[in-house]
């Protein structure tokens, strides 16, 4: 931010002139977390909406990959791994599917801790089913998917961080 930024910044808002940019970034994380897990607004029903995206493709990628080792005579230990964690992901995202459409009806999201957990095991496990399937075909192919997988991690955080960033806080 400029100089001049920062004093056009400081007069818009006087409550932020003696702040910190680090201060002022770390407030700013605060209130998009906040407005993130708000029980009600666009913010939860956009990510309500990105969710639902999220555990249908998961799984439609779950069941496709799995398919052929269904009927498969032996299955090598990079195959066993993704049938497994396929067996873990599929459900538990079924399961995400449901609430996730149950929390859209209701236009509030639910604070159990039990959904949070669900959410985190089902997709890592439905990302190393992937990765393992991957690696079934070849080893190259597990190891690009992992890491692209890392970056889309990080290109989507600093899309997300950019566009929230740049709004204008909330009353």
């Amino acid at each position: 931010m400029s100089n001049d930024e920062a004093r056009e910044w400081a007069r818009e808002r006087p409550e932020e002139a003696g702040r910190t940019a680090e201060e002022r970034a770390r407030a700013e994380a605060e209130r998009l977390k906040a407005e993130a897990l708000a029980p009600t607004g666009p913010t939860a029903r956009e990510v309500l909406g990105q969710q639902g995206l999220i555990y249908g493709g998961l799984i439609l990628i779950g069941l496709y990959m799995a398919q052929p080792f269904l009927t498969a005579p032996s299955l090598d230990t990079s195959a066993k791994v993704s049938i497994v964690a396929f067996s873990v992901a599929i459900p538990l995202l079924a399961a995400l599917v449901m609430v996730n459409r149950q929390e859209a009806f209701r236009g509030r999201r639910t604070p159990s801790v039990t959904v949070t957990v669900a959410q985190a095991v089902g997709q890592a496990a439905a990302f190393v089913g992937i990765v393992a399937g991957f690696w079934h075909i070849t080893w190259i192919a597990g190891v690009t998917f992992l890491a692209a997988g890392l970056v889309a991690v990080g290109v989507h955080s600093a899309g997300y961080w950019r566009l929230e960033s740049t709004r204008e806080p909330t009353p």
